[in-house]
C-alpha cells in the first residue's frame, strides 16, 4: 500500500493534481532491474518507471568508466528529442525517490503490431528508415555531453560478450570446460573477431533496437530502451532488429531490409555504402552478438532467476548458424563451439 501511495502521488506532482483512486498495474518488465507501474486506466494513465535507490548510474553490462553523473535515460532522451526521433515523454523525475512518470504508450510493442507478419514488410521498412535517418543525423550532430558519445563497443567489449558466451552458454550448457588447448583456441579466435568488429567506423548505437524497445502510439514508432547507448557500427542495430530473438525473419526479407536501411541512409544525406562488404560485416556481427545473447539469457535466468528468456534461445543459435554458412572462413570456431553446442554444427 505503501508503495501505491507513492506511485499515486508522483503521477499527482506531474500532472498537477491528485490522482487518489487511480487503479495502478504493475507492467511486464525486461531483464534489467526497474520496475514499471500504470498508474489509471487507459486513455488516462501513466506510467512509473521505479529504479532501486542503491543501484549505480552504470550499465548492467560491462562498460568502462566510472558511472555518469546523470541518469543514462534522462541523459540520451535529452539527446534523441534533439534529432527528432520519438521517444516517451518524461513528465516528472524524482531523483531521491527514484521514480519517474513516463507518458502511457499503450502495450502496443512493434512485435504485437506486426499481427503474425500481416504488415510485416510495412512496418520493418518504417523501422529501418528511421534508424537510417537516426543514425545519419546522429553522425552529423555528435554531442559529446551525450553519453553514448563516452563510451563504445571497443575490442575489450565485444570480447567480453564473446566470453559471456563461452560461461553461460558453452559451458554452462554443456556442464563441461573447453581444454586448455581448445581455450587457448577460443580466446585467440574471439580477440580476432573482436578486433575485426572493433576496427569499424563508430557512430550512435542504441545497442537492443529490436521488437520489443520500439512501440506503436497513434501510428507512431517511439523508441524506448536507449539508456545503454554507445558508440558502435552501423550494422549493431540492424542485427538487433533484424536477428531478433523475439521475431525470427528469413534471409531474402533481411537483405531487402539492409537494402532499405542502405538507400534511406543515402538519402538522408549519408554516402553511398557498398552493399556486399556492408552485409558480410553484418554477418560477422551477427555471430557475435546472437551468441552473446544466447549467453545472456541464461545467466539472466540462473542468476537473475528470471527463465523468461530462455525460449528465445534456440532463434538466436538458428541466426547463429546461418551466419557461419555466410562465414565459412570461421569454420574452425564452428566446429570447436559445436562440440559443446550441437546445436550450431554445420
Amino acid at each position: 500500500m505503501e508503495l501505491e501511495a507513492a506511485l499515486r502521488d508522483q503521477v499527482g506532482k506531474a500532472i498537477g493534481r491528485p490522482v487518489p483512486n487511480a487503479p495502478i498495474k504493475k507492467l511486464k518488465g525486461d531483464a534489467s532491474n526497474r520496475s514499471y507501474y500504470r498508474v489509471g486506466t487507459l486513455p488516462e494513465s501513466w506510467v512509473v518507471m521505479v529504479m532501486p535507490l542503491d543501484a549505480t548510474k552504470k550499465s548492467e553490462e560491462a562498460t568502462k568508466g566510472e558511472p555518469p553523473k546523470e541518469l543514462p535515460f534522462v541523459n540520451v532522451h535529452r539527446y534523441l528529442q534533439k534529432l527528432g526521433v520519438r521517444v516517451p515523454r518524461i513528465l516528472n523525475y524524482d531523483e531521491p525517490a527514484g521514480m519517474m512518470v513516463l507518458e502511457d504508450l499503450t502495450d502496443i510493442t512493434f512485435e504485437m503490431a506486426l499481427e503474425g507478419g500481416k504488415h510485416q514488410e510495412a512496418l520493418y521498412g518504417r523501422a529501418v528508415e528511421l534508424l537510417a535517418r537516426l543514425r545519419f543525423e546522429a553522425e552529423r550532430r555528435p554531442d559529446p555531453e551525450c553519453l553514448a558519445f563516452t563510451r563504445a563497443f571497443d575490442e575489450d567489449l565485444y570480447d567480453w560478450e564473446l566470453h559471456h558466451f563461452r560461461e553461460w552458454g558453452l559451458e554452462a550448457w554443456s556442464g563441461k570446460k573447453p581444454t586448455d588447448a581448445e581455450r587457448a583456441e577460443l580466446d585467440s579466435t574471439f580477440r580476432e573477431i573482436a578486433r575485426t568488429l572493433a576496427a569499424a567506423p563508430r557512430g550512435f548505437t542504441h545497442r537492443d533496437y529490436q521488437s520489443r524497445n520500439i512501440m506503436m502510439k497513434d501510428g507512431e514508432l517511439v523508441v524506448i530502451d536507449f539508456q545503454d547507448a554507445l558508440q558502435g557500427p552501423r550494422q549493431y542495430d540492424l542485427v538487433a532488429l533484424l536477428r531478433d530473438s523475439y521475431v525470427e525473419l528469413d534471409r531474402d526479407f533481411v537483405d531487402r531490409m539492409l537494402d532499405r536501411y542502405i538507400d534511406a541512409f543515402a538519402a538522408a544525406g549519408g554516402e553511398k555504402i557498398e552493399r556486399g562488404p556492408f552485409k558480410d560485416f553484418f554477418d560477422l556481427l551477427t555471430i557475435q552478438r546472437k551468441l552473446k545473447d544466447a549467453g545472456r539469457f541464461e545467466f539472466i535466468n540462473r542468476v537473475k532467476g528470471n527463465p523468461g528468456f530462455l525460449v528465445s534461445i534456440p532463434a538466436s543459435l538458428r541466426y547463429v548458424k546461418a551466419a557461419f554458412a555466410r562465414r565459412p572462413e570461421l569454420r574452425k570456431l564452428q566446429d570447436l563451439i559445436s562440440r559443446y553446442v550441437p546445436e550450431l554444427s554445420a
